[in-house]
């Protein structure tokens, strides 16, 4: 009755991919940037796992004994969490999805008035937080969306909670995801309700992600056949559609994330704990705020050293991340970055593997079923 936890540390990378150019994000390393940005990082528990075993990373040394280390790297395109969480469980986009870097056309915004009633403010590239600071205030006067994109195939709408309730704007992302197909199909349709007065508006934790349904079979659907209970914890079952997961716990912040997993490590018996950790890439990796990253990143390896103390012998833990967002980039968009891959379990050797995103989902079928699924892209690390 083993267990497995995957915690993503979202937007945690460790290195440009080597088609970072294409994305225009050569030279790009989240973790090494930030840590030369700061003078040096202090994670003793991720020192104590292998985090500067993977790579130079200043205030990180490498460890004496590390886990199971390496960097992970994409097979398909993309670089945000729905490529990056479906390849680590086996899916790999065939093709990108579609991007809008001029704003959405004509046929995608009558979608969106048809499913509202509403006109549309914004609609083009936007950082999240500067499209409410900037828009929010005739959102108010008129009642129309905001509707913005970014780098990533993204459709996302924010609304006052006192113009809409979060109840409604789902309702009507729903709807438009339900339309967008085709050429149109894009990766997500992102509920972003927000509250507050001038000066002080805030997105709230009420933001939901409709993701496309993944295209091919995943691990989390090869580990419900062999009768494994899947857990997701945060975003992730939202990335998925649901599809290939048992039960989905909430994470709408780090805190609450840590202590939904904390909770799964001291009541489950059997089963994978799929957990994505968003700040890092929400709230401080797209605001290029390093003090703010610094500190998501303590308060994570204090919740580690907790973990590791109430872990089973026949658990195995994956600490990874899914794409980057280099806070020294002139943008502040995700970066086509290698994934860290730290895997604590009985054996590891402190061995070096480096691979596909994938490889994590093969090693969690693998640990908690006995089982490999050849069809599948990546290889166990057990």
């Amino acid at each position: 009755m083993s267990r497995a936890f995957v915690v993503v540390l979202d937007a945690c990378g460790v290195g440009a991919l080597a088609d970072a150019a294409e994305y225009g994000d050569a030279g790009t390393n989240t973790l090494g940037h930030l840590a030369a940005q700061r003078g040096g990082l202090v994670l003793p528990t991720l020192e104590h796992l292998g985090l500067g075993s993977i790579l130079d990373l200043d205030g990180v040394p490498p460890s004496i004994a590390p886990v199971l280390h390496g960097r992970l790297h994409a097979l398909g395109p993309g670089k945000d969490s729905t490529a990056g969480h479906w390849e680590l469980m086996g899916v790999v986009m065939p093709a990108r999805l579609p991007t809008y870097s001029g704003g959405f056309p004509s046929e995608v915004i009558d979608i969106v008035r048809a499913a509202s009633g509403r006109g549309i403010l914004c609609n083009r590239p936007y950082n999240g937080v500067e499209a409410i600071e900037h828009f929010a205030e005739p959102h108010l006067r008129s009642g129309d969306l905001i509707v913005y994109t970014s780098q990533d195939s993204v459709l996302q709408i924010a609304a006052h909670v006192d113009v809409l309730a979060p109840e409604d704007l789902y309702e009507i992302c729903t709807e438009v995801r339900s339309k967008l197909t085709g050429e149109h199909a894009v990766g997500r349709v992102i509920a972003r309700p927000f509250a507050g007065t001038a000066g002080g508006f805030e997105r709230t934790e009420g933001r939901r992600d409709y993701s496309v349904l993944p295209p091919t079979r995943s691990y989390l659907q090869e580990l419900q056949a062999a009768g494994v209970e899947v857990h997701t914890v945060g975003k992730v079952g939202q990335l998925f559609a649901g599809v290939g997961i048992d039960i989905q716990h909430p994470g709408p912040t780090n805190a609450r994330a840590l202590a939904e997993t904390a909770e799964l490590i001291g009541s489950l018996e059997h089963g994978l704990v799929f957990t994505n950790l968003v700040e890092t890439d929400q709230v401080y990796g797209h605001r290029h705020d390093a003090a703010g990253f610094d500190r998501a990143l303590c308060k994570i390896d204090a919740c580690l050293a907790t973990w590791l103390g109430r872990l089973r012998s026949d658990d195995l833990l994956i600490l990874t991340a899914d794409h980057g967002c280099d806070l020294a980039s002139p943008r502040t968009d995700h970066t086509r970055e290698h994934a860290p891959l730290l895997a604590k379990f009985a054996g590891h050797g402190s061995r070096r593997h480096d691979g596909p995103l994938a490889d994590v989902g093969a090693s969690v079928l693998r640990w908690l079923a006995g089982a490999d699924a050849p069809e599948l892209p990546g290889s166990s690390f057990l």
